[in-house]
């Protein structure tokens, strides 16, 4: 008897889970589901255009597709256009992972203005997105803030720093390549809530800082001075001492006269956004660290600085969204689970359903970490499987499968995928790009020219 598995969302922890049921030794057959046309969630969509080396995974997700066990099934939105119910009825197991979409919000007066938006928004837009293709954001004045710490916080703040020619070696889309190309920012303020020992920055990315064509690192090294306990951080942690060992080399770069700045600032929480209808100011309040050792909290000191600014961008973290019919933890923004079966609000298990990835754990790691997250979904599912012993279910997933037919989807296969990107490859090979991507959802459908089923 085959055990079919249906997933939900086709990025790392889609395309992980698939690997290791494929490579479970149990006869399985997997149906990967994605609401849009194209593949590769998080990796097309979220890693920054400029850095092509993280998107070669994608290779790694070919080859798992090539799997005659495995079956896209793109344009197709679970939770919306099919409930999660049917899937349920029609596969042995649904292993949902649809990543964390939304985006924190910074709980300020005045987030609501022009010109306060959200990383996800932003990234999504520059990377073509579909769902924010025709966003527009304000590059006509010389300041932009990014609050926050992390990589995707760089990833913006490089972004909007780099040169055109630098730019355009990269996959980022065209749309975005020509608002970018007449911006008139000059000063990007990345700003932390607490001090640079606790700062998540990866060293490699912090580094690029200081080889850009155009832009220049300024850290103050006042802020670089460290209490007792940010020390004992540093001292404990490589990572933490290799960031430290960056930040305080820019801090001493000689006087540069490249025409755009980079400011890393620390121990500053926004408190305020004025402006009229659109962002003109953001005001912080200036924090310390207080408590021990790798569990400082910052705490408001009651000085506050004012940055004049159009554009605040912040990039606080991503947040899942709930599925209809699915149990959902609004404080962690994650599905309820233990061991990766999901449970209701009293503990018990939702027979056959499981969940993988950042809806499981919440948007931390980098791609690889789904890795190991799926696998350990994948030995509950496996577990589940034995222990249960269920009948076949062949018919009742060609019948959904037809009732997909019947219904007059345009969804996309995998072959349609792969003319998707041959094309944006032959396009972006004109203009001496890695890829040129298709950023319209109609676009991607005309492009496959076949439907998946």
């Amino acid at each position: 008897m085959v055990f079919n598995i249906a997933i939900v969302g086709s990025g790392p922890a889609g395309f992980y889970t698939a690997e290791a049921l494929l490579r479970s030794g149990l006869p399985v057959q997997v149906d990967m589901f994605d609401r849009l046309p194209v593949p590769f969630g998080l990796v097309r969509h979220g890693v920054a255009p400029d850095h092509q080396k993280l998107k070669a995974v994608t290779a790694v997700f070919e080859q798992i597709a090539d799997d005659p066990k495995f079956t896209f099934i793109g344009n197709l939105d679970v939770g919306r256009e099919i409930q999660v119910s049917q899937l349920r009825a029609a596969y042995h197991g649904v292993v949902l992972a649809t990543g964390a979409l939304a985006d924190r919000s910074l709980d300020v007066a005045g987030e609501h203005l022009g010109g306060s938006v959200s990383a996800t928004e932003l990234v999504g837009w520059y990377n073509g997105h579909p769902d924010f293709r025709d966003k527009s954001f304000d590059f006509s004045h010389s300041t932009a803030i990014v609050v926050g710490n992390g990589n995707v916080a760089l990833d913006v703040c490089r972004i909007l720093s780099k040169s055109v020619d630098e730019l355009k070696r990269s996959d980022i889309c065209e749309h975005a390549l020509d608002a970018l190309a007449v911006s008139k920012i000059t000063d990007v303020f990345v700003i932390g809530r607490r001090g640079p020992a606790q700062a998540k920055f990866a060293a490699k990315e912090l580094r690029e800082f200081g080889e850009l064509e155009e832009a220049e690192p300024v850290v103050d090294p006042a802020e670089l001075q460290l209490d007792a306990e940010s020390a004992a951080e540093v001292e404990a942690f490589a990572a933490v001492a290799k960031n430290l060992e960056i930040l305080r080399g820019f801090a001493h770069r000689p006087q540069s006269a490249k025409r755009k700045r980079i400011h890393f600032k620390f121990l500053l929480a926004p408190a305020t956004i004025e402006g009229a209808k659109t962002v003109e100011r953001v005001n912080f309040d200036k924090l310390r660290l207080f408590g021990t050792a790798g569990s400082q909290i910052a705490t408001a000191t009651g000085e506050y600085v004012s940055i004049p600014t159009n554009l605040i961008v912040r990039s606080v973290g991503y947040r899942g969204k709930s599925i209809p019919g699915v149990p959902f933890d609004d404080r962690s923004a994650t599905i309820m689970q233990k061991e990766g079966r999901v449970i209701d609000d009293e503990g018990k298990r939702i027979s056959g359903l499981y969940v993988a990835g950042w809806i499981k754990r919440g948007p931390s790691g980098i791609i690889g970490t789904n890795r190991a997250c799926a696998i350990d979904t994948v030995q509950s599912v496996l577990a589940d499987l034995k222990a249960t012993n269920p009948g076949p279910l062949d018919l009742q997933r060609e019948l959904f499968r037809a009732s997909l037919r019947g219904r007059s989807f345009k969804l996309i296969d995998f072959p349609g995928w792969r003319r998707i990107d041959a094309l944006e490859r032959a396009a972006g090979a004109a203009k001496a790009k890695p890829r040129e991507k298709l950023t319209r959802i109609s676009a991607m459908l005309e492009a496959s020219k076949k439907t998946a089923i």
